[in-house]
């Protein structure tokens, strides 16, 4: 593959444009928003100008209601040997597709399971979609030649291909993506009008509940639309999960202990279940998740302070799994939340005290007391490192 078109120059096509531009390809950018377009082609995606002759594949980055329509419109103008769409839904622009009598030989669905909150040309990146599953729904009539052309696509944009049927794929992105972004939304609504009291208390969870509510709503409009049974069907679900909680909260300022005791059982009940699905979610490196020591450090808004800290701890040979940032609302401070092996939580903790950091968190067996191993955290911060030396804590 040389040469590709892409057709849409919002997040996700202007995405892809920029990886394959840099794995050396030639890139053709169309876009009914001409300024769209000619944004992308600006960052370096590609050229607003028309290809001299068929394309070796076409990338529809359309939303969903549009597929059936675009692709019908890029078949007509022959601008491509093979098309793909991009679309966050897949079994209704197959349907329109098979009812529009299209050629589906050389077309195959797809989905890259990356974005963020926002959306347009100048949020694109292209490293966006490394690592992350690229599904593709291939039909009978699917050509193996169209098939390794989409393969091929995924690997230049540094994805891992997931192979699924159309159906079973909406009703997963209706559980882990569309759905969830309803209840951020409705979450995040329950703060238009909140007292600014309330506001300013507001902590890193909420803003990771939150975070998605951000997303442009006209956008999600189009792609819920295309999936809304399933969604449905989710939230529905969620609706008796609800109901059922509210009942158990109410049960706990019961005046019978009995029905004190059922409500506690109940809620306590429901978040297991939470525990156990959270649990399920894919870790680093795409592996069944694992248990981190989380070390956070307090860090003052100065420009070099986050490079300064990442320094001393790659000189300390600790590698950080993972990391997360949380700001104090009206102060010039973070804490940085490193996630690190257990085997290396104390030993970084230790070392940075005495480098002068000021350690707030650092979970420890032997500071929980307990025998194995949680991820839970405690407060250490107002005791000197000397204090926590001489107590044998971080021993």
């Amino acid at each position: 593959m040389r040469t590709v078109a892409v057709v849409g120059t919002g997040l996700i096509g202007t995405s892809a444009a920029l990886a394959l531009t840099d794995r050396g390809l030639h890139v053709y950018l169309a876009d009914a928003d001409l300024d769209a377009a000619r944004t992308a082609a600006s960052l370096g995606a590609g050229t607003t100008e028309l290809p001299d002759g068929p394309v070796d594949l076409a990338v529809l980055a359309v939303p969903p209601a549009l597929v059936g329509t675009v692709l019908a419109d890029c078949q007509r103008r022959g601008l491509a040997r093979r098309y793909t769409d991009v679309a966050s839904v897949k079994a209704g622009p197959r349907a329109e597709i098979a009812a529009l009598g299209l050629d589906t030989v050389h077309y195959i669905g797809s989905h890259p399971m990356a974005g963020c909150e926002c959306s347009g040309p100048l949020a694109a990146r292209a490293d966006l979609f490394e690592g992350r599953p690229w599904v593709l729904t291939p039909t009978p009539d699917t050509h193996t030649e169209t098939l390794n052309t989409a393969l091929e696509l995924v690997a230049l944009c540094g994805a891992m291909p997931i192979v699924m049927d159309a159906a079973a794929h909406d009703r997963a992105v209706a559980m882990v993506s569309h759905a969830p972004q309803l209840l951020s939304s409705l979450v995040a609504a329950r703060l238009e009008h909140a007292d600014e009291t309330a506001i300013k208390l507001s902590g890193q969870g909420v803003r990771d509940v939150t975070r998605i509510a951000a997303s442009n709503p006209a956008m999600w409009v189009d792609i819920l639309s295309a999936n809304a049974s399933a969604v449905a069907d989710i939230l529905e679900e969620l609706a008796g999960d609800l109901d059922e909680t509210v009942t158990a909260l109410r049960a706990l300022q019961a005046a019978d202990e009995s029905e004190r005791k059922a409500g506690a059982a109940s809620i306590e009940a429901v978040m297991h279940r939470g525990n156990t699905g959270q649990a399920r979610i894919p870790g680093k490196h795409g592996a069944s998740p694992t248990r981190y020591e989380t070390v956070t450090v307090v860090l003052g808004d100065q420009p070099g302070e986050l490079g300064r800290l990442f320094g001393e701890v790659d000189a300390l040979g600790v590698n950080i799994e993972d990391v997360t940032i949380e700001h104090s609302t009206g102060q010039q401070i973070g804490r940085v939340h490193l996630a690190v092996s257990p085997t290396s939580a104390l030993q970084l903790a230790a070392s940075l005290c005495q480098q002068g950091w000021s350690i707030h968190k650092c979970a420890t067996p032997r500071e929980l007391g307990v025998s194995s191993l949680k991820g839970s955290s405690i407060a250490l911060d107002r005791v000197s490192p000397v204090e926590h030396f001489d107590r044998g804590v971080l021993k």
